[in-house]
Order: C-alpha cells, then structure tokens, then sequence
C-alpha cells in the first residue's frame, strides 16, 4: 500500500502524519507532501518536531514536498489533513485518475473531528498528534 499525506505547508499535519503511519504499518508505503510550495525542502517545524519527538517519534529527516498531478499515479490512496486540501488535491487530478482522496479523519469518525485542525494556527501540537494517531489507527484496523 502506497499512502501519501497532505496538508498545506508539509511541515506539520501531513509529515506528522507520515512518522506516525511509518512507525505503526512499516509495511506500507508512506510519503507527504504540501498543497503550497512555502517550505519545499525544510524540515518539520520545530515545535511539531519536538512534541513528536517526546513520543518517540522521529521525523527530522523529513523534507517538505510539493503535492503534483504525478502523485495521483504514484500512491494508492491520497490522505488530506482538511477540506481545503483535499479540494485543492483534486483539483490538480489528471483526467480519467481514479485514486481515492479521502480526509484523514475518516478513518476515526468516534472523535467527530472533521479535519486535523494545523497546530502551526492553533499551537496545539500535542492535540494534533493525539488526533493523528487515532487516525492513524483507524487506517491500520480498515486497511490492515
């Protein structure tokens, strides 16, 4: 299984979301990427970083990427942190593409969550991890 994660910028949500999934499912095939080219080539942010790091998450050797068309043809399932990113993931889908884009959360409807909120904005690293792990979760029990 290929599985690429998406946020805005690459450098919380979905690289987050990457550590977490390679750390639970190294089976898979995990990668990330960012709907905005801002930070292509930086690693997490430092606070996102740190808060990861304390639950012995490694992520430091992760670069911010930029989403392409390409992706749709590369993974299995495309993962969007919001709806935003998810709209504009599949407004970059090539003609006759039928990789499935679906929100992360929907893999732990239970927290009613309907995005992973960007604790860049919120300062909530802590609660963004604790989502996304539970996410994370949810993919690993329904994909297996």
């Amino acid at each position: 299984m290929r599985i690429l994660c998406v946020c805005l910028g690459n450098i919380c949500r979905s690289p987050s979301a990457e550590a977490v999934l390679r750390q639970i499912a190294p089976q898979w095939q995990i990668d990330s990427a960012g709907t905005a080219g801002w930070h292509q080539g930086e690693p997490p942010y430092a606070p996102m970083q740190a808060a990861a790091r304390a639950r012995g998450i490694a992520m430091q050797d992760l670069r911010a990427r930029q989403f392409s068309p390409d992706d749709f043809t590369r993974f299995d399932l495309i993962l969007a942190m919001d709806a935003q990113n998810r709209s504009d993931i599949e407004a970059q889908r090539p003609k006759g593409n039928t990789t499935p884009v679906h929100l992360f959360t929907d893999y732990a409807p239970e927290t009613g969550a309907t995005q992973v909120p960007d604790p860049y904005y919120t300062r909530d690293f802590n609660g963004c991890l604790d989502l996304i792990e539970t996410c994370a979760k949810g993919l690993l029990a329904r994909l297996g």
